[in-house]
């Protein structure tokens, strides 16, 4: 029975998983047919808000910890990481757009040994290292460097300082509450730009894309929430690489994006280094 309950807890994250890249694709389609990254983003943190909002158990007594200092740094950083991944992604494939984001675990470990006084492990430097040259050979720096692959580098650079963050907030705000003011305050924030590029017509198929790019991602977030509740942090890790298989699945059924040689031998590398990375730290904290 146990097994049993394990196996549906790994499918659950995986779905949740799949999600986000999921969101991302509805969103790149809208950047293609036209809509303004800005638009998209603002509209993904609005919908994902009010999606989140009656799920969130919010106490009248936590309003005004929505806009705690802390809280505000986080969205920013999560604001930062979304717009940019949008604005990349109306360039450039899929694939290479998480292959790049993923710099984020490595900045955020070597930003932890910092600013957290985090202990270094030199065989998970290692790993980590060669991660970055993966990504490395998914961005082709000097070579088809482009404007996209930049932004793509700048979210996974927020996205890295926003993981250190979480572990800057862990126990100091309930993790649903911090979903919850990371969307109000990123909607907020832009809101002036968003609309600004409403687009003139909102057709049918332009609301599903929007509700698809938001509730996607929104959903995804609630069950790596949940699944975060239920097992320890460093096993969920690892199944964060499993979005660089749906990304990628998805760039080739959606956008016909094939990645180049170069590109895919990248992607393999930053998935199996990032795994390995992940399970030699939880077994390091299991003896």
């Amino acid at each position: 029975m146990e097994s049993n309950n394990k196996i549906r807890l790994i499918a659950f994250i995986l779905v949740g998983m799949s999600l986000i890249p999921i969101g991302d694709s509805a969103g790149k389609i809208l950047t293609l047919e036209g809509a303004s990254p800005a638009f998209v983003a603002w509209s993904r943190l609005l919908v994902g808000f009010l999606f989140i909002l009656p799920f969130s158990g919010l106490r009248p007594a936590e309003m005004k910890q929505l806009f705690h200092w802390q809280l505000l740094i986080r969205a920013a950083l999560f604001t930062g990481a979304i717009f940019c991944m949008i604005s990349a992604l109306q360039t450039e494939p899929i694939a290479n757009v998480f292959g790049i984001f993923f710099i984020g675990p490595i900045i955020a470990y070597f930003l932890a040994v910092v600013l957290l006084k985090e202990k270094i492990s030199y065989l998970r430097s290692l790993l980590l290292m060669i991660g970055f040259a993966g990504v490395l050979m998914v961005v082709k720096p000097g070579v088809d460097l482009t404007t996209g692959s930049l932004l793509a580098v700048i979210a996974g650079i927020c996205y890295g300082c926003l993981l250190v963050a979480n572990r800057w907030l862990a126990g100091k705000f309930r993790p649903r509450l911090i979903l919850l003011s990371t969307l109000l305050v990123g909607s907020l924030a832009l809101m002036p730009k968003g609309l600004e590029k409403l687009p003139l017509e909102l057709s049918a198929w332009t609301v599903t894309l929007l509700l698809v790019s938001a509730l996607a991602s929104a959903v995804g977030n609630l069950i790596i929430i949940e699944a975060n509740r239920r097992l320890d942090a460093a096993t969920v890790a690892p199944f964060v690489y499993s979005q660089l298989v749906a990304a990628s699945v998805l760039g080739v059924l959606l956008f016909n994006e094939i990645p180049d040689v170069m590109s895919l031998l990248g992607l393999l590398i930053i998935f199996v280094s990032g795994v390995l990375s992940f399970v030699y730290a939880t077994e390091k904290k299991q003896v």
